[in-house]
């Protein structure tokens, strides 16, 4: 597992390019704020994460299956992973951020859907 990025993963990587393509700028896994987002936009007061579905247990996906072996472990990180996600969220929403979740699944399907919700999710009020 340590050879497991959290930061500046393939799908984070082609996020920030489409969205700094599109003109956007943020900040990138700011410090001051829970759960280190993937990218922030201050002046919108928004953020994006991009989650891996295997390890933030994006329902219905096949990216988001079990391993066969040590299931019990596997079992108890994934779901505290997930519970963690879920107050995380929680507490920027109680501070006043609007959340966009983007999955590894989504970027699969292609970069046009993606560049529609960042499109939708960035410039509405």
């Amino acid at each position: 597992m340590s050879l497991v990025r959290s930061k500046n993963t393939k799908p984070e990587i082609q996020v920030r390019k489409l969205v700094y393509g599109l003109g956007y700028r943020y900040r990138l896994h700011s410090n001051d704020l829970p759960g280190h987002p993937d990218l922030v936009f201050k002046g919108r007061k928004k953020i994006i994460f991009i989650h891996g579905c295997f390890w933030h247990r994006h329902k219905n996906c096949k990216l988001a299956r079990l391993p066969k072996s040590r299931l019990e472990f596997w079992k108890v990180k994934l779901e505290e992973n997930h519970k963690r996600d879920v107050r995380i969220r929680k507490n920027l929403k109680e501070m006043g951020w609007k959340i966009l979740v983007l999955w590894e699944c989504e970027l699969q399907k292609g970069l046009e859907i993606i560049e529609r919700k960042v499109i939708s999710f960035l410039d509405k009020q």
